[in-house]
């Protein structure tokens, strides 16, 4: 996928998040239960929430525990089924292996349930042993996005190598994790076109809903 014009993806939990990143201007969003886990995969129920309340495209997440390994990958497959029979047509997954290194396998019989289906793999990257290595590794399996600040401490800590990945491409780079606004002149300038963020527009933290004038401001920066 070449992405050109940059885009904004919004974490959301829930319909009126939804709602009110699609009244600020996102792009897209990102749809997750259970933020105090990183976020793990939402029900069937609250895609179709989502799904009735906005027409933005909607990335879901497959994750089902805390950490960089499936809790029961048979479990993430039926999960996957079930929410494309309910109309998901977008995903955001990715694992790691005991040694730190991209679990192609089970990342691999997860992707056998989205044949047709767009997917990120998201920061499992940044908790890898080495990011270069890792994004070669993703880019065998099919993805059309892989979201990452560059480092597990974030943005702040891994734009040096964010500049670096995003030359790299395909896959589209998408940038979240820590992410702030002063960093978005430089990640434009290096030739991002992807942004991502969460807790940055809920003004009152996870506890929060997505505060639509936040995203806005984010919006702006972007044009």
């Amino acid at each position: 996928m070449v992405q050109t014009m940059p885009i904004l993806e919004v974490i959301a939990l829930d319909a009126p998040d939804a709602e009110a990143a699609q009244a600020g201007g996102a792009d897209r969003l990102e749809l997750v239960a259970d933020m105090a886990s990183d976020g793990l995969t939402p029900s069937v129920a609250t895609f179709r929430e989502v799904r009735a309340a906005v027409d933005l495209p909607i990335r879901v997440m497959l994750r089902d525990a805390a950490g960089f390994a499936p809790g029961d990958l048979t479990r993430l497959r039926r999960q996957a089924a079930e929410l494309r029979e309910a109309g998901a047509a977008e995903f955001v997954l990715g694992f790691l292996d005991a040694e730190g290194e991209v679990d192609e396998g089970v990342t691999s019989g997860l992707v056998a349930e989205l044949e047709g289906c767009a997917w990120t793999f998201h920061r499992a990257l940044d908790n890898s042993n080495d990011v270069f290595r890792s994004w070669a590794a993703v880019q065998a399996l099919g993805c059309d996005t892989v979201l990452a600040a560059g480092s597990s401490r974030g943005v702040e800590d891994g734009i040096e190598k964010l500049k670096k990945l995003v030359t790299q491409a395909p896959p589209a780079l998408l940038v979240g994790g820590g992410l702030h606004q002063r960093h978005v002149a430089e990640l434009l300038a290096a030739g991002v076109t992807g942004f991502h963020v969460g807790s940055a527009v809920r003004p009152g933290g996870w506890s929060s809903p997505v505060d639509g004038a936040a995203v806005r401001e984010w919006v702006t920066l972007l044009v």
